[in-house]
């Protein structure tokens, strides 16, 4: 936890800069790099985009809530290192999941 996952960015340049992305989001969120998942899904886009390197990320981030501060330090950190690849247009949404609704091996994080 956080859990992120991309689209519109290539696996192989994702895995160049995973780990000091990691490394500075532990910090922002103060946890960590354990902590973190990252994961590509493949996408095609079908409107708007030539074949070859993509134009467009979007990125979802899974997360128990941290407040705005620290969603705007995270978004700023997450574009920084998505732009590095010479992807133009990045975007993200952080969906917040509560505690009493996530288990981790079958147990509740929350009692």
């Amino acid at each position: 936890m956080p859990h992120l996952i991309f689209r519109g960015v290539p696996a192989d340049k994702l895995h160049t800069i995973s780990l000091p992305l990691a490394n500075e989001l532990a910090v922002i969120c103060e946890c960590g790099t354990d902590n973190f998942t990252m994961a590509c899904l493949h996408t095609t886009n079908v409107f708007g985009n030539e074949a070859g390197d993509p134009d467009f990320a979007f990125i979802e981030v899974g997360w128990f809530e941290r407040g705005q501060q620290v969603r705007n330090r995270f978004a700023q950190a997450v574009t920084a290192y998505v732009a590095e690849l010479g992807i133009p247009e990045i975007e993200i949404v952080f969906h917040a999941y509560r505690e009493d609704s996530y288990y981790i091996n079958g147990e509740p994080v929350a009692e």
